[in-house]
């Protein structure tokens, strides 16, 4: 019996990444997590690779192994890393290990799985940037990678097109995961002030946006590539997005 079709989700250990991983497996496509601690999510068809995605001789040596165990045709690059400082404490070294992960790693699994998928002449990738890219303060250093996976989202689709591959970037706003809590807790001043920017006047909901990413992976979805798509509660339209 041939494997069935199979998606790469990064970063599936919390949040965007394991709401995206949750919603794949509901609708009984195997998914195979790459990230360094183990996901939460409990699954006959889930499949756990630990890798540091800051290596990527490491990274890349995983991806090969994958894709000849498995026949990769979603890959969702979402691990990344955030680094928030202000422009005159912003770091080169916390831009290298930003971009590595984000845009390094991105590559280099792109590069792994399109092979397969061109074989099979069909793929789908969708890469999560953020609303960021419109400006954020502190932000130096997130907003420039995601800006960068922009850009590789284009090119790859520029270049993959005619192979039944689609490519394109999912860019979401404030979203309520634990990370922001963290950071805007739930009653504080500043996290309502964040909500108050969003035209729905609500945070958005990791599942708000795997609904998006679940779309673009559609076998239907094969006329939409290139594309940016916000996921932001209306941010990315008044030009505010955060604190």
């Amino acid at each position: 019996m041939a494997m069935a079709d199979t998606a790469v989700v990064t970063g599936a250990s919390s949040g965007i990444g394991e709401a995206i991983a949750a919603a794949l497996l509901d609708r009984g496509i195997p998914v195979v997590t790459l990230q360094r601690s183990a996901p939460k999510l409990k699954n006959g068809n889930l499949h756990f690779r630990s890798v540091d995605l800051t290596d990527l001789a490491a990274t890349r040596k995983v991806a090969n192994d994958v894709a000849a165990e498995f026949p990769v045709r979603y890959l969702v690059n979402n691990a990344g890393e955030n680094a928030p400082n202000p422009l005159e404490k912003a770091t080169v070294e916390e831009l290298n290990y930003v971009t590595t992960i984000t845009l390094g790693a991105a590559m280099v699994l792109i590069q792994s799985f399109v092979p397969g998928m061109r074989a099979a002449r069909f793929g789908r990738i969708v890469n999560m940037s953020s609303r960021a890219i419109l400006g954020k303060s502190e932000r130096i250093v997130y907003a420039s990678a995601k800006a960068g996976l922009e850009g590789m989202t284009r090119v790859v689709a520029i270049e993959t097109g005619a192979d039944g591959i689609t490519v394109n970037a999912v860019m979401p706003g404030p979203v309520e995961t634990a990370h922001f809590n963290r950071g805007h807790p739930p009653g504080s001043v500043k996290r309502q002030t964040v909500i108050d920017k969003v035209l729905v006047k609500r945070l958005g909901t990791p599942q708000d946006v795997a609904h998006l990413v679940i779309f673009l992976l559609d076998r239907n979805s094969g006329f939409i590539t290139g594309q940016s798509i916000y996921v932001c509660g209306g941010t990315s339209v008044t030009g505010t997005g955060g604190e």
